[in-house]
């Protein structure tokens, strides 16, 4: 019986959740004119852009739900351009997602890597660890979320008192990109349980690793709508909730590449830092300024490296380090068996986009070397299945092994 109703409950769950029943994702590869056509749907009901390319003859994925479709494909075809199929109906991979999901098995206080977790089950995983690792791990909440949920960083160090030079983490400030937060957790899993094979990267450097920097919306991406992006907070406008995060930074405020519309994905809020998770996270970032050597965030799809500026397709004076780094990190990222990464600044690879968290941290609070890790380039997009976590995390934990060296070795 209580299984009945545990199943019934499930299925009220489901169905009160955002379906994208019929919605195709197409792949476009567009000429410069063709994109500038293509442009007119972003943002447009019914089309959701999941990606954008910068450089001709790359990739453009753009949702489009089954009330647009017909007339899509005929502009398609009368501009002669040329598209194919990723996916038939998005919501029959939500719902392979889902079945997964619901048939592993959550044994309390303990972590794998083929399945996602939720916000609670991640506070829980980073607690056992400072229980069972006092002598190097420590939390810290650097405050609360709109919707109240603690904020939890993890900050792993064998010693230093404060003084060793530090690289600062975070994943999820978009909701629905979860191999980000599963990265995360991979970085701190190989650091404190795997210390013995990974002390060279804790025996003179501190990490301090926020794995959700967008708890509401993450949870929200697994109960309501699993294309959610923004954070939960109100808007101006009632039912366009939340805000980009990633657009919501005090640097070149919405500048160019974000919107003041509160229902476009990429609304930048009605004034920089609006969001009380950004806020956290620049308080926490410049109280920490001094210490902190190295910031990397990590977003996915596309396999991209990129460092700043976002804002502008000028390069930063040391962007020649920057770039050299980068691209040791994604030649480790090549040995383990991954795919190299596209490395440049933010604008003149992938897209312009003011107020992003990586220009802050190296505008505002002066974090030398700052990186946006773009995770996975495969066809599924923000929906990497889960049994694909554990063949793409430890690839990336040696990029990560990379960056670690270089703040030993040159601070």
């Amino acid at each position: 019986m209580r299984l009945l109703l545990l199943a019934a409950v499930l299925g009220i769950a489901l169905a009160a959740r955002v379906s994208y029943d019929g919605h195709k994702v197409l792949r476009v590869n567009p000429t410069d004119d063709q994109l500038a056509l293509l442009m007119q749907f972003k943002n447009r009901p019914g089309f959701s852009f999941r990606n954008e390319p910068r450089r001709t003859g790359a990739n453009l994925d753009i949702m489009v739900s089954p009330e647009q479709h017909a007339a899509f494909l005929s502009f398609l075809k009368e501009k002669n351009i040329g598209f194919h199929v990723l996916f038939d109906n998005i919501q029959t991979l939500i719902e392979a997602e889902d079945r997964r999901q619901r048939s592993m098995s959550k044994a309390p206080r303990a972590i794998s890597f083929d399945q996602y977790y939720r916000y609670d089950e991640i506070n829980s995983y980073l607690e056992e660890l400072a229980a069972k690792y006092p002598n190097l791990v420590t939390l810290e909440s650097i405050g609360k979320s709109y919707e109240g949920r603690d904020m939890v960083v993890i900050k792993i160090s064998s010693g230093g008192s404060g003084t060793r030079p530090a690289i600062l983490i975070d994943g999820g400030i978009h909701a629905r990109e979860w191999i980000a937060p599963a990265t995360a957790l991979y970085v701190i899993n190989q650091l404190v349980e795997n210390n013995a094979a990974n002390s060279a990267l804790t025996d003179a450097v501190d990490w301090y690793i926020l794995p959700v920097l967008n708890p509401d919306g993450y949870e929200y991406s697994h109960t309501e709508d699993r294309m959610w992006r923004k954070t939960v907070s109100v808007t101006p406008i009632s039912g366009c909730p939340g805000v980009d995060g990633n657009r919501n930074f005090g640097f070149h405020w919405n500048e160019v590449g974000a919107s003041d519309y509160p229902c476009y994905e990429d609304y930048a809020g009605e004034v920089a830092f609006s969001e009380i998770e950004s806020r956290n996270l620049r308080d926490f970032a410049l109280a920490n300024k001094e210490q902190i050597k190295l910031y990397l965030t990590f977003h996915s799809y596309g396999g991209y490296l990129l460092y700043p500026w976002g804002y502008t397709s000028e390069l930063p004076p040391d962007w020649h380090p920057l770039q050299e780094l980068a691209a040791d990190a994604s030649l480790a990222h090549l040995n383990a068996g991954g795919d190299p990464f596209t490395i440049g600044s933010f604008t003149n690879v992938l897209y312009a986009a003011a107020g992003g968290s990586d220009d802050y941290m190296k505008g505002v609070a002066g974090i030398e070397l700052s990186y946006t890790a773009e995770l996975t380039d495969t066809y599924y997009g923000f929906q990497l299945p889960a049994e694909l976590i554990n063949e793409t995390v430890p690839r990336f934990f040696e990029s990560v092994r990379v960056f670690g060296s270089y703040v030993k070795e040159n601070f």
